[in-house]
């Protein structure tokens, strides 16, 4: 039978064979007291070294952080100074996104005080973002790069500036991408908009919040155009369904904590400086490139429809929902009283097939389209939208004015400027 120090150390090529000699172990086991000396003594210096990069890397995080500081602080404020008689000072979330640049750019422009926050995730190419970040700073507007679900740097923002309003737009966009990483939806839409709405409610004065819902939330509801009193609890996508939350979520503080609040639904919006995985975006890029691109169809070969509305528009929406937003009533986390609830679509009131789309795009582009027809999958897409815009129209005069035509003809000289087919880019208003 093998004994114990046959087990521990076998007799194998390469191996020591131990001697039952008692010399010889003698000798095997004060040699193996070194080795599990030394082997002590290189742990110990492994994780002291470990230990002390440990330390570097923190206090190079510290000392390289992108918030905070007597100079960060000058900079929120003098970005959140108001320029014009009877102007409000905005703390806009998503400022380098799509929508939110937009909207900020266009606050700046009537004299209203910015300050924009977002953290540059890689959803899609982060130099994009960037690139708008550049724009909004030649503009004025200070950008702090930083996280919604960052309790101590919004708390900060708004013990350095008291907003009198909240433009909420930071989220995770795209319907099929909650397929690949659904965590990143709770993230942001759930966890961070809760987060935000606790360090507004307990501000003093409370700003007033206006937010970014969907259209996405009307689900597989049938009834056309789609009205805020229509239902909307089917959703078709996780994404639908984590803005269909926000909607509840921010009812429940606007009731216990006197919030004013409003949500708005987007309905398919687009136009300069748009995001790369909408589908008038990723389709200009391949037919410039010669590629193929995909087309879906619903049932029984039922072309899909959009309620395309330009970025100008939206804007306009955003900016009267702003104006018009009310005021909340608490302070400190206490309601002092009712305060505004509201939900508007914000839409073109045109839906138009994609093949009509792809149309329009071929011929600003004048280059033809290899179209490769597929039915639907079930990702979450829906085969059509069409925004009933008589509450907002009523409530702040919103009213569309940019068709389709007119839309594209403007995305794609940006698009050309932008990515080098033409002269620099501009943002076109």
């Amino acid at each position: 039978m093998p004994s114990i120090e046959d087990e521990l150390f076998p007799s194998t090529p390469g191996k020591f064979k131990i001697d039952r000699s008692n010399r010889q172990l003698h000798r095997c086991f004060a040699s193996t007291s070194t080795m599990f000396l030394w082997a002590l003594f290189l742990i110990a210096l492994t994780a002291s070294y470990l230990s002390f990069q440990s330390f570097v890397d923190s206090g190079s995080r510290y000392l390289t952080a992108s918030w905070g500081g007597i100079q960060w602080e000058k900079q929120v404020r003098t970005s959140a100074q108001i320029h014009r008689s009877g102007g409000i000072s905005v703390l806009v979330t998503g400022a380098t996104g799509f929508v939110g640049s937009h909207v900020s750019l266009a606050l700046r422009k009537r004299g209203d005080g910015v300050v924009g926050l977002d953290n540059f995730n890689n959803y899609y190419d982060p130099s994009l973002k960037r690139a708008r970040r550049s724009l909004l700073s030649s503009r004025g507007i200070f950008v702090v790069e930083g996280d919604l679900n960052d309790a101590k740097l919004l708390a900060k923002l708004f013990d350095v500036v008291a907003f009198t309003h909240v433009m909420h737009l930071a989220a995770q966009a795209g319907v099929r991408y909650a397929l690949e990483n659904p965590q990143s939806y709770v993230h942001s839409n759930i966890a961070g908009l809760v987060n935000l709405l606790e360090i507004c409610k307990a501000a003093n004065p409370q700003p007033a919040i206006v937010w970014a819902s969907s259209s996405s939330v009307y689900g597989l509801n049938e009834k056309v155009p789609f009205s805020e009193s229509d239902r909307t609890d089917q959703p078709a996508s996780l994404y639908a369904a984590t803005k269909k939350a926000g909607e509840e979520i921010t009812h429940t503080y606007n009731h216990i904590y006197g919030l004013a609040i409003t949500g708005l639904r987007f309905f398919t919006v687009y136009g300069p400086w748009g995001r790369p995985d909408m589908a008038y975006f990723s389709f200009t890029r391949n037919i410039l490139q010669g590629k193929p691109i995909t087309i879906y169809r619903g049932k029984n070969r039922v072309d899909l429809a959009r309620d395309f509305t330009y970025i100008d528009d939206i804007v306009r929406g955003c900016l009267g929902s702003l104006d018009s937003s009310g005021k909340s009533t608490g302070s400190g986390g206490k309601k002092r009283g009712s305060a505004p609830y509201r939900i508007f679509n914000l839409g073109n009131t045109s839906p138009v097939t994609v093949p009509i789309l792809v149309d329009i795009l071929e011929k600003h582009l004048k280059v033809k389209a290899k179209r490769n027809f597929v039915e639907m999958p079930g990702n979450g897409d829906v085969p059509f939208t069409h925004a009933n815009i008589s509450s907002a129209r009523n409530e702040f005069g919103y009213k569309p004015t940019t068709d389709l035509e007119t839309g594209l003809k403007k995305f794609v000289r940006w698009y050309l400027s932008y990515y080098g087919y033409n002269t620099k880019a501009k943002l076109v208003h």
